[in-house]
């Protein structure tokens, strides 16, 4: 299985990007997607989470209300909207599956396949 994440870029604050993250190799619509995000220096953290269906999504209180996480599953992608960006949401973000079906984690250990991922780039 292999996950392609493309969409970084370098924006100003208050502007909007849209990251996504193409997956191939394993049956996609069976697994939650997860976002994750790492600074240098920091541990990588967690962003967003959607279930296999969309049915359940879950975000980190930092992006809350700012990010909206989708998925297409006959795409085989999944998408993060980020509006009102801020310089700290700066970061290369990585999208990942979890090792298990139909789990729906914000635990970066749950997941054990993960995309080369995208920095994004916030200046004030």
């Amino acid at each position: 299985v292999q996950l392609q994440a493309s969409g970084g870029g370098l924006v100003q604050a208050g502007e909007s990007l849209t990251i996504s993250c193409q997956a191939s190799g394993r049956t996609f619509s069976s697994y939650s997607l997860g976002w994750f995000r790492q600074t240098p220096g920091k541990e990588r953290e967690f962003v967003a989470v959607v279930s296999t269906n969309s049915g359940h999504k879950y975000y980190a209180n930092s992006v809350k209300g700012r990010f909206t996480i989708s998925r297409d599953n006959a795409k085989n992608t999944v998408y993060l909207q980020m509006n009102s960006l801020k310089p700290e949401d700066t970061a290369v973000y990585y999208c990942a599956i979890p090792r298990d079906t139909y789990l729906t984690s914000t635990a970066s250990r749950e997941y054990d396949v993960w995309g080369q991922g995208t920095l994004v780039t916030v200046s004030s």
